[in-house]
């Protein structure tokens, strides 16, 4: 494309940019498509000639924005909710334009030096000790999947030249709310799925240290070898926060890998009042924490950040002749430090949003909040036939309509039915848990469009819901 062309093409992009995301509130939230509807409206094959642009943009509005969930909508209160920010959505333009890949200092030394700046700045916001080097990621289920591979690496020292074939069995040890991805990453370590254990939560839904001691003692006396314990610093299904010191004190016990996932709630670490909440965090062989999630950073980023990045380099290190450069053993290559040869410049966007908001911006968007979650489940909670399911630390709320005289599979169907009929207006997005074996709504604020009259929409709608039902 000739650079007038790009230009012109680029001008009008970015307008639509501009007005999509002034005016993101006023879509459906939710995608009204149904499955098949959008490849139904797109031809079979690519075509054989160019076509204009103008044609191009005009089917993305027309057959691919009916079938976008908006994440940057502000009633977008789903899962765990994000936002991708004006600042980190010019950085990744920037990114995509300088298309370049920082496998090894010498393919980028400002993608690999930035990156190193980037990190050690969240380091610093979090409360992080200078030990910790950050590496950036995709996702957590990558950063999660490279902590236990280093894990791995250390229960059996043998493992990367020999694999695993023959060796005793390993376990892997986390919360029966951990995510999903640390079995992933059991499964894909070869260690198999049944090499996780799930240590029992208490009412809070926290990990029970007691267990998790008897668990290892079990394991051991079997010659079964640990490999890593996992906490959660805010559990997916309700933003728990496993007692992480008490983890600490029993992973120095066994000397075994301490791995934390932080990946939501990892962000309110930068708050002076829930720094308590992370306690023993910085005893931690390794810490992920996805500034995508809760710190305004377009999709993906996510930092791994590690107490001895040696041995996660240890882990992956591996340089065939055709990546030798004379900087070796002077400058960081990022592609020791995980499988990926292939690394996107995504400390770029990371850099221009801690610049753009600053630390004081992002504590104050995080304190906000916090408080329209507390806010919100302190009105669930008072209202009659309405319970609050779990704590309430971060900006993540459970909860359930539990009328009198109800069975409990007629009040899961109830919650099922009110969350439904809440999404189906698109001016909310809500989700779902199980707890206790129980259907339970879930709402989550992470969006900085979200204000305190869309979460007023959203129990207006709960409780209209509610009634009809």
């Amino acid at each position: 494309m000739p650079p007038e062309e790009f230009r012109r093409h680029a001008h009008h992009v970015v307008d639509w940019m501009a007005d999509y995301l002034a005016g993101v509130r006023e879509l459906p939230v939710l995608a009204r498509t149904e499955p098949g509807d959008v490849a139904a409206a797109l031809p079979d094959r690519a075509p054989e000639k160019g076509e204009p642009f103008e044609a191009m943009m005009a089917d993305f509005v027309d057959s691919v924005l009916p079938g976008v969930t908006h994440w940057n909508h502000p009633g977008f209160l789903a899962y765990f909710a994000i936002t991708g920010s004006g600042p980190g959505i010019l950085g990744e333009m920037l990114s995509s334009a300088l298309n370049l890949n920082a496998m090894v200092w010498r393919s980028s030394p400002a993608a690999t030096e930035l990156e190193e700046v980037v990190t050690d700045w969240t380091r610093e916001l979090l409360g992080l000790p200078p030990a910790f080097a950050g590496v950036i990621n995709d996702t957590a289920s990558h950063s999660s999947l490279y902590a236990l591979a280093a894990a791995r690496a250390q229960a059996y020292p043998e493992v990367r030249d020999q694999g695993l074939f023959g060796l005793p069995r390993g376990r892997v040890y986390a919360s029966e709310h951990a995510h999903s991805s640390i079995d992933k990453s059991v499964m894909t370590l070869g260690l198999g799925r049944d090499a996780v254990a799930h240590i029992r939560a208490d009412a809070e839904f926290r990990m029970v240290p007691d267990d998790l001691v008897d668990a290892l003692e079990s394991d051991l006396e079997r010659g079964i070898r640990p490999v890593a314990i996992v906490g959660a610093a805010g559990t997916t299904s309700t933003s728990s926060m496993d007692p992480l010191g008490a983890l600490a004190d029993v992973a120095e016990r066994f000397g075994v890998w301490f791995h934390v996932d932080a990946a939501y709630a990892g962000p309110a670490a930068a708050l002076p009042e829930a720094r308590n909440l992370f306690e023993g965090w910085e005893r931690a062989e390794s810490i992920v924490v996805n500034p995508h999630k809760w710190m305004f950073t377009p999709v993906d980023c996510s930092i791994l950040f590690c107490r001895r990045p040696e041995r996660l380099r240890d882990a992956f290190s591996l340089t065939p002749a055709y990546l030798e450069t004379s900087e070796q053993g002077q400058a960081t290559n990022l592609m020791d430090y995980g499988l990926a040869l292939g690394r996107r410049f995504r400390a770029l966007k990371l850099w221009f949003v801690l610049r753009y908001f600053g630390s004081e911006g992002i504590r104050d968007r995080l304190r906000a909040h916090c408080e329209l979650a507390r806010a919100f489940a302190e009105r669930v909670a008072a209202t009659p036939g309405w319970t609050v399911s779990a704590p309430v630390p971060f900006s993540t709320v459970c909860f359930r309509f539990e009328p009198a005289g109800r069975d409990p599979d007629t009040v899961d169907a109830l919650n099922r039915g009110i969350m439904d009929e809440v999404n189906r207006t698109g001016d909310v997005f809500l989700s779902h848990t199980e707890l206790d074996g129980r259907f339970t709504i879930r709402l989550s604020v992470g969006n900085l469009r979200t204000t305190p009259e869309r979460v007023d929409r959203a129990w207006t709608l709960l409780q209209d819901a509610a009634a009809a039902l």
